[in-house]
């Protein structure tokens, strides 16, 4: 089985998007297709591949977001024969993506457009509604699906053969000096969660990580390691902020010149390219819910 990563060139910037593709025997799976907006980077790839949109038989998504689900509505739209597989709790949102639209414009406003494109519905009858547990043939290929909250209540992860797909709940990668990260936007960041969908996924027998931000990478206890250090750290420095008394936008500012200064001593060219995968404003933002929702049930 041989994985292509194709790079979806978000906004004009490489190694921030990628989106899985293999063969299954049966057409093309591809793995999160990506925004709207990136939907002619999609077909680029495919045609670098030497195949077409038109090949794209099965469109696993490991969760709804736009940066990972926005162009499935439109990839099923022009391909009658492809199906969308998607965990139960993000399917009806799929279906009917009005209010996923409208909390994202109450966000990036103007820019929406710009950044994520079209997000068209897709018909309920052609997706196949996933809780985790399921093992899929798709072709000639068995893949089993794995329910991993933590990023998302709708997160899955796909195993097939010697890789494993892992959406966000793997980490933000963009190179391979980079110690994983996790991406923490709100609304339902709960790390807990994510720490038990770690604990399977290290466990599974896996050569190689895909990760949608960004690319394929040997399956080491140091990638886990690292996403599980990061990812307590980040959300104590958070806490701290919070139990120093600072306001949101205090705790913004240092987050994110700690943040940057880390991956820089990494490679000094992931800090741009990170503030397009995952803006530190945004993990903030997931994690000040996630301790105010810990502080009311009296476990922050």
């Amino acid at each position: 089985m041989t994985v292509h990563t194709l790079d979806l060139n978000f906004q004009g910037v490489g190694g921030v998007i990628a989106s899985s593709v293999f063969d299954t025997g049966d057409g093309l799976a591809v793995v999160d297709t990506g925004p709207g907006s990136t939907l002619g980077a999609l077909e680029a790839g495919l045609a670098g591949l030497g195949a077409a949109l038109a090949d794209v038989r099965h469109v696993l998504l490991t969760h709804i977001h736009f940066d990972h689900a926005g162009a499935a509505g439109t990839v099923l739209d022009r391909v009658p024969q492809a199906r969308a597989y998607v965990h139960e709790r993000g399917a009806a949102h799929l279906s009917r993506p009005e209010r996923l639209l409208a909390s994202a414009t109450q966000i990036y406003g103007e820019h929406m457009d710009t950044l994520w494109g079209t997000m068209q519905p897709i018909d309920p009858a052609r997706l196949t509604v996933l809780s985790g547990g399921e093992t899929l043939t798709l072709g000639d290929l068995p893949v089993r699906v794995f329910y991993t909250p933590g990023h998302a209540v709708h997160h899955v992860s796909y195993h097939a053969g010697d890789h494993l797909f892992l959406g966000d709940v793997g980490g933000i990668r963009l190179d391979v000096a980079q110690t994983p990260r996790a991406p923490t936007p709100p609304p339902d960041i709960n790390l807990e969660a994510w720490r038990d969908s770690l604990s399977v996924l290290e466990t599974l027998d896996a050569r190689t990580l895909h990760l949608a931000h960004f690319g394929a990478y040997p399956n080491t206890p140091a990638h886990w390691a690292g996403l599980r250090a990061t990812m307590t750290a980040d959300a104590e420095r958070v806490r701290a902020g919070l139990s120093a008394g600072l306001d949101p936008q205090a705790i913004t500012t240092a987050f994110t010149e700690d943040l940057m200064h880390e991956l820089k001593m990494e490679d000094p060219t992931l800090p741009a390219r990170y503030d397009f995968a995952c803006p530190p404003w945004m993990s903030v933002q997931g994690l000040l819910r996630y301790w105010a929702r810990q502080a009311a049930r009296g476990q922050g």
